[in-house]
């Protein structure tokens, strides 16, 4: 499994909301097992620059290409772009849910 964890920070604060709109639209391209968009709660008092985190789940490699290759990705990566300032990604790669 592939987990696809995405950090945004956006540049007027009161855009925060259009671009989680924006960005939700992604979880209407098929190849994702799990897909959310959620605001960040801000508790951690050393790094709260991130506003909005992307989190999806890919069966594998593959899906995640064709999820990242669909005309709607680049679409939404289109309307987004100009109203965020940071984005970091990270694709892992994990045998499933941790068991304790």
């Amino acid at each position: 499994m592939i987990r696809h964890i995405v950090f945004f920070s956006v540049r007027r604060k009161d855009e925060v909301e259009a671009v989680r709109k924006g960005l939700m639209a992604l979880g209407d391209i098929p190849h994702s097992s799990f897909f959310e968009v959620v605001a960040n709660t801000k508790v951690d008092p050393l790094s709260d620059e991130v506003d909005l985190v992307v989190y999806a789940e890919f069966e594998d490699q593959a899906a995640l290409a064709a999820y990242k290759a669909h005309p709607l990705y680049d679409e939404t990566t289109r309307k987004v772009r100009p109203l965020r300032e940071l984005r970091l990604s990270a694709d892992v790669e994990t045998l499933g849910r941790p068991t304790r």
